[in-house]
């Protein structure tokens, strides 16, 4: 398997994330992989992560992951995605304390639209149409706020179960949803997109907040992987993997052998240990 940019990382990170006499812990561990597949002759895809380096920015911010898909190939599809997701977690680290994730997510995905914008033009006509699709975690205290824009998708898996967190924003999901056409009928459109960023100055972004639990698997990832590999098949390899880079890698390895026409791309987080908490007047407090 040929690999690109960025291929293996992985990490853990461990915070008490509420005044220590509250003994409240939140416990992560990730591994992720892109790769350009079989066909393409580079990656448009691009991954990235902001880990919280104190108790207090864990307290703050938390974690961010984030993974764009690059859209038109010979429109610089690849700048867009990097511009995307560095725009994400420079806001991300410059953030005021405390903003309340779910806003300051949706926010900071504006801010990459813009920047996606602004980056096509300064680059002039030949990045004219640029665009790329995103999709971001945000963890904060026991829960994740998951944003998506086009048809990169964010996955939970609990208990040996996948559950798709996001729906694809393509014109063959908002026909299905409308009840205009079937599932079969749609099949033409399936890849051409409804909404993604660099396209308009302002973009129709989709958030959603989900409570963690201890054992907890979230997996965002892009087309290029989940036009063939279901969610019993990412359940699957997080079983039979401890390690979250070799749950990437056999996922990756699936894709490309199913079909690999597309680049691959996954991020796999891991919730070791979480406890519940509530919020009072802005601030958290231990559930009993």
């Amino acid at each position: 398997m040929e690999s690109h940019r960025g291929l293996k990382l992985a990490g853990r990170r461990d915070f008490s994330v509420l005044p220590s006499r509250s003994e409240a812990r939140l416990e992560v561990e990730f591994g992720q992989l892109t790769d350009r597949g079989r066909v393409r002759s580079q990656n448009e895809d691009f991954l990235g992560h902001a880990l919280p380096e104190t108790p207090t920015e864990a307290r703050a911010r938390g974690w961010l992951f984030a993974l764009a898909d690059g859209v038109g190939g010979h429109e610089r599809g690849e700048v867009a995605s990097q511009a995307a997701v560095e725009s994400l977690l420079v806001g991300f680290r410059e953030a005021p304390a405390a903003e309340p994730p779910a806003a300051l997510l949706a926010r900071l995905v504006q801010d990459a639209n813009a920047r996606v914008l602004e980056t096509a033009l300064a680059a002039g006509p030949a990045a004219a149409g640029m665009s790329t699709t995103l999709v971001a975690c945000l963890l904060r205290y026991d829960s994740a706020v998951v944003a998506h824009v086009g048809d990169s998708r964010c996955y939970l898996i609990r208990q040996g179960q996948a559950t798709q967190l996001t729906r694809d924003h393509t014109v063959a999901g908002e026909h299905i949803r409308l009840g205009l056409v079937s599932a079969e009928e749609a099949l033409e459109t399936r890849h051409v997109l409804s909404r993604s960023l660099g396209t308009e100055l302002f973009v129709g972004v989709e958030t959603a907040e989900h409570a963690l639990a201890a054992g907890d698997v979230l997996a965002l990832c892009s087309d290029g992987l989940h036009a063939s590999v279901a969610g019993d098949d990412l359940a699957r390899s997080v079983l039979e993997h401890a390690d979250l880079t070799a749950a990437a890698q056999a996922l990756v390895g699936l894709a490309s052998q199913r079909d690999g026409s597309d680049n691959i791309s996954v991020q796999l987080i891991r919730i070791r240990s979480v406890e519940r908490v509530g919020m009072y007047r802005g601030r958290p407090y231990r559930l009993r």
